[in-house]
C-alpha cells in the first residue's frame, strides 16, 4: 500500500465522520484512516455550536416526534427510538471519557433540563395526553408534568415574567436533559484520532471525483482548495459524511443505490440574546409546538446553550429558503443536484409541498419585530433591542422516489450504501448529531458486516456501547443500569 492508499476515507470533518472514525479506530487500531475536510478547520458547518440545535435530541421535548393524528391519537414510537439512540450516544461518550479519549465531560456536555411549554385548551390537552403515554414507558418514566404557574416559576422563571395569569398553560420537564456542544465534541474526537500514526487529517481540500476500480476499491480525486492542485487517493471504504455536501458526492459516485435521491435545502436563523443578565435567568431548553406548515427542524425553542465554554440564550430557529446545500456553499448547489434520475421525484415533491415553500419564503421576509413577537410566546417580557438575528446552519432534507406521489420529501436521516459495502453516505437532517453513534454503528453493520461478527469486534463494540445487540426500548432493567452509569460519568445526574 503506497502513501496515497488508505483503508478508510472519511469525507467531511463533522460529527458523523468523527464518530465513525473513532469507532473504526477502536475496533481495529491498524486501519489506515484519512479524513478530508473542505474548510480550513473541522466542525465548521452543521456540527458547529451556532449552526445546529445542540439539544442532545432525546425525544423528551421535541413534540414533532410524538405526532397526533386527526382523531387525536398520539404515537410515541419515534420518540422511543430516538431516546434509545441518544442513550447509545451517551454510552459511547462515557466510554471515551473513561478511557481518557475525551476530556472531562464539561468540555462538551452540560446538564440542562428539557421542557415543553404549550398554551390553550387544545395544546394543553395534547401535552397532558402525551405525558400520560410516555411516562408509562421506562424510557420516559421520570418526566414531570404541571399546569401550575407557581411550579413553572420555579422551573423556568424567565418564561413566566409578564405572562397573563389567566392564560391556560402546561409544561413537562426531564431534569437530566443535556446541552451538547457538538463542535467541541467533534474537535475532541478528531484531536484524539490525530494522536494515532494510522490517522491523517487534511483540511482545505475537497473531493471532486469518485471512481470505482476493478479491484473493488475507490479512486478519489482530492483538490487543494487554495492551490488548485489535486491528487488521487485509493480507498477500500469511503464514507460521505459531508452534511448537505453528501448528496452531490453520492451522485458523483454513480452507485445504483444513490439513484433517484434529491435534496431540498432549508436554512435556519436564531434570535440571540445580547443581555448577560437575561441569559443568567434561564437554564433549560423549552420547546413548543411548530407552526402549521413548518418543517420539523423549525420547532420553536428558548434554548440555553454552552458554546465554546460560554453561556448563550437562543430562540428559534426561524426557517428560511435557500438554494445552498452548505452554509459556505454555492447558490448553484440545488440546480447542480438536479439529474435525469431525480428530476421527476424532485418536481413531484415540490408540487406536493407548495405550502411549505410558501411558508419558508414568508419566514425569510419576517421583520425583527415579527420574530420578537414569536419569542414573546415563550418570554413575554422580551425587548427587541436585547436580541439580534444570526444565521444558523443549512439542512438538506431528503427527496426520494414514491410510488404514490412520484416523489416524497423526508425529514429524517438515511444511510445510502453500495451493495458491496465499499461506500456509504448519510443524507438528511433531524435528529442528526444526537443519534450519530447509532447511525454510524449502522454504517459499520452494513459495510463491515463480516468483521463485526468476529469475537474481537463484538467484544470491542460492547466495551464502547454495553447495550449493543440488546433493546433499550424493550428492556427496562438494561436501561436503568445504562442510564445510571452515563448520568454519573457525564455529570448529568
Amino acid at each position: 500500500m503506497n502513501e496515497n492508499d488508505v483503508d478508510v476515507l472519511l469525507v467531511g470533518g463533522g460529527v458523523m465522520s468523527a464518530t465513525l472514525g473513532t469507532l473504526l479506530a477502536r475496533l481495529d487500531p491498524s486501519l489506515k484512516i484519512l479524513l478530508v475536510e473542505r474548510l480550513d478547520q473541522v466542525a465548521q458547518e452543521s456540527t458547529d455550536g451556532w449552526n445546529n440545535a445542540g439539544t442532545g435530541h432525546a425525544g423528551y421535548c421535541e413534540l414533532n416526534y410524538t405526532p397526533q393524528n386527526a382523531k387525536g391519537d398520539i404515537t410515541i414510537n419515534r420518540a422511543l427510538a430516538i431516546n434509545a439512540a441518544f442513550e447509545v450516544s451517551l454510552q459511547f461518550w462515557s466510554a471515551l471519557v473513561e478511557q481518557n479519549a475525551l476530556p472531562p465531560p464539561s468540555a462538551f456536555i452540560q446538564a440542562t433540563p428539557h421542557q415543553n411549554l404549550v398554551w390553550g385548551e387544545a395544546d394543553v390537552g395534547f401535552l397532558r395526553q402525551r405525558h400520560g403515554l410516555l411516562t408509562q414507558h421506562h424510557l420516559f418514566h421520570d418526566m414531570e408534568y404541571t399546569e401550575d404557574p407557581s411550579v413553572l416559576r420555579d422551573w423556568t422563571p424567565l418564561i413566566m415574567q409578564g405572562r397573563d395569569p389567566r392564560q391556560k398553560i402546561a409544561a413537562t420537564r426531564v431534569r437530566f436533559g443535556s446541552d451538547v456542544d457538538f463542535g467541541a465534541l467533534t474537535r475532541c474526537m478528531i484531536g484524539t484520532l490525530q494522536q494515532k500514526a494510522s490517522f491523517e487529517l487534511i483540511v482545505g481540500h475537497a473531493v471532486d471525483r469518485l471512481a470505482r476500480l476493478k479491484n473493488g476499491r475507490w479512486q478519489v480525486g482530492v483538490k487543494d482548495c487554495r492551490s488548485g492542485g489535486s491528487k488521487a487517493i485509493e480507498a477500500g471504504f469511503v464514507f460521505l459524511g459531508a452534511g448537505g455536501g453528501a448528496l452531490p458526492l453520492l451522485q458523483k459516485s454513480g452507485i445504483l443505490e444513490g439513484k433517484g435521491y434529491g435534496g431540498f435545502p432549508v436554512s435556519g436563523q436564531w434570535l440571540i440574546c445580547k443581555n448577560p443578565a437575561i441569559i443568567r435567568q434561564h437554564h433549560a431548553k423549552v420547546y413548543g409546538k411548530a407552526s402549521l406548515g413548518a418543517p420539523p427542524m423549525s420547532v420553536p425553542h428558548l434554548d440555553t446553550r454552552i458554546i465554546s465554554g460560554q453561556p448563550a440564550l437562543l430562540f428559534g430557529p426561524y426557517a428560511g429558503f435557500t438554494t445552498k446545500f452548505l452554509k459556505q456553499g454555492s447558490w448553484l448547489d440545488l440546480l447542480a443536484s438536479v439529474k435525469p434520475d431525480n428530476l421527476k421525484p424532485m418536481l413531484a415533491a415540490g408540487w406536493h409541498n407548495l405550502d411549505l415553500i410558501r411558508y419558508l419564503i414568508g419566514e425569510v421576509f419576517q421583520s425583527h419585530r415579527q420574530r420578537v413577537e414569536s419569542l414573546r410566546n415563550f418570554f413575554p417580557a422580551a425587548e427587541e433591542n436585547e436580541w439580534e438575528l444570526a444565521i444558523a446552519g443549512q439542512r438538506v432534507q431528503i427527496i426520494k422516489r414514491s410510488a404514490e406521489q412520484g416523489g416524497k420529501l423526508e425529514f429524517g436521516t438515511e444511510i445510502v450504501a453500495a451493495a458491496d459495502g465499499s461506500l456509504a453516505a448519510l443524507l438528511g437532517a433531524s435528529p442528526g448529531a444526537s443519534t450519530a453513534v447509532t447511525a454510524m454503528i449502522g454504517v459499520i453493520e452494513r459495510c463491515f458486516a463480516d468483521r463485526l461478527k468476529t469475537a474481537d469486534w463484538q467484544g470491542r463494540i460492547k466495551a464502547l456501547v454495553p447495550s449493543y445487540g440488546q433493546s433499550l426500548v424493550e428492556d427496562g432493567a438494561l436501561l436503568k443500569g445504562v442510564r445510571q452509569r452515563t448520568l454519573a460519568t457525564l455529570g448529568l445526574g
